[in-house]
């Protein structure tokens, strides 16, 4: 009886306010409080609040057969409870129907895994900390930011007690295999690897209005065909996407929700296929061989690994700075310099800085609110300029 599972990312940075050189040293605020406002409230709009209430309506109608899961940010939490409440709480109603699984991540969507594994553990257990007190869940799966995955990240966090972690299903590393089963690293059987089934996770969330697209339109009928189609050939299909898919990616006028809401009853119809949240499936299916992966591997871009936020100088100058400040910073035990170093390690930073060009830099220019990735690193450079002034300030007593 194959099994849905359907995993969603939700997560806004804390977005930097221009800050020029003339600022350092006398202003020691970093946020651009009226642009994280601005964009909040657009996306609340255009999907938090209508695809919640969808996920909430489905959920009652398929009488706990239809099930979900979500990866919070602790970043996007914070902003909810600082700017929209309400989205907040339509979450925790979601998560009171039982139907409804909150995995586990970093706290700031960061790269730290690379740079600390103390910064690492920190955000994790602050994220898990969150989780409960919001959802009442204590996170069994983990996913790191954008899919950062390897070998080595897979034992890392089995040894951390997780059961389960989220990753991209990348052709060459599965050969002739279906990203539709269960596996584990190698040599480790205590942690089972959820792979994404990139094609079909990207008819919806990448090409569902793209009109020259062969396939086009994706209707919920075509899309319940292809995977009914594993019957007989996979225990997990893996749809995992960005939540803003739904209102803000894929716009209304495109019937992305009309598509979602009659999703389930597609699927469901076909007797054998049902709904399940990464924990249960890690629990009903046992992996089915090793998923080898020794290079870091990701869900971003064309290439599917780090250059999204490693791809350039710029990106390594600014990353390798900001990790040069942690002990001095935590040193201190001044709450507000650890909040504001912590929140620059947030991935989004390092991605405004990349200079692909072609389609990902269409990308990229999408999700970045600055004209060019050289502004975004002067801007990020400014700013952790002044946190260093700030911190010798401290250290020097004045």
């Amino acid at each position: 009886m194959p099994s849905i599972c359907f995993y969603f990312q939700v997560h806004q940075p804390f977005r930097l306010t221009d800050y020029d050189v003339f600022k350092i040293g006398h202003n020691h605020f970093y946020e651009d409080e009226s642009k994280n406002v601005e964009i909040l409230d657009r996306v609340a709009r255009k999907c938090y609040l209508p695809a919640n209430e969808t996920m909430l309506r489905l959920i009652d109608q398929h009488k706990g057969d239809f099930k979900i899961s979500y990866s919070l940010s602790g970043a996007v939490i914070e902003q909810f409870e600082k700017y929209r409440p309400d989205v907040l709480q339509s979450f925790q109603e979601l998560a009171r129907t039982g139907c409804v699984e909150f995995l586990s991540e970093t706290y700031y969507h960061s790269l730290s895994y690379l740079y600390s594994k103390a910064e690492f553990l920190r955000q994790i257990a602050r994220h898990r900390a969150k989780i409960k007190d919001h959802f009442n869940q204590e996170p069994a799966v983990f996913r790191n930011t954008e899919l950062i995955y390897n070998n080595e990240i897979a034992n890392f966090i089995s040894e951390q007690g997780y059961k389960g972690i989220i990753c991209e299903g990348l052709d060459h590393h599965l050969g002739h295999r279906s990203p539709n089963f269960l596996y584990h690293p190698p040599g480790n059987p205590n942690i089972k690897c959820l792979l994404k089934n990139y094609k079909l996770s990207d008819d919806i969330a990448f090409r569902f209005s793209n009109k020259a697209w062969d396939e086009w339109p994706l209707t919920t009928s075509k899309f319940a065909k292809w995977v009914h189609q594993v019957a007989g050939n996979g225990e997990v299909i893996n749809l995992f996407m960005d939540y803003e898919t739904f209102g803000e990616h894929q716009w209304p006028e495109t019937g992305i929700f009309d598509f979602l809401a009659h999703l389930p009853r597609e699927i469901i119809q076909h007797g054998d296929f049902n709904f399940k949240t990464p924990s249960e499936v890690i629990q009903m299916y046992d992996a089915r061989g090793e998923y080898d992966v020794h290079q870091l591997s990701s869900w971003a871009d064309m290439e599917r690994d780090l250059s999204a936020w490693l791809g350039n100088g710029l990106q390594h100058d600014a990353m390798e700075r900001i990790y040069k400040l942690e002990e001095a910073i935590h040193t201190t035990k001044d709450g507000d310099l650890m909040d504001r170093w912590a929140k620059l390690t947030t991935s989004d930073h390092f991605y405004y800085m990349c200079t692909k060009y072609w389609n990902d830099g269409d990308v990229h220019k999408y999700f970045s609110h600055y004209n060019t990735p050289y502004d975004a690193y002067i801007n990020y450079m400014n700013i952790l300029t002044d946190l260093e002034h700030t911190l010798e300030i401290h250290n020097s007593g004045n």
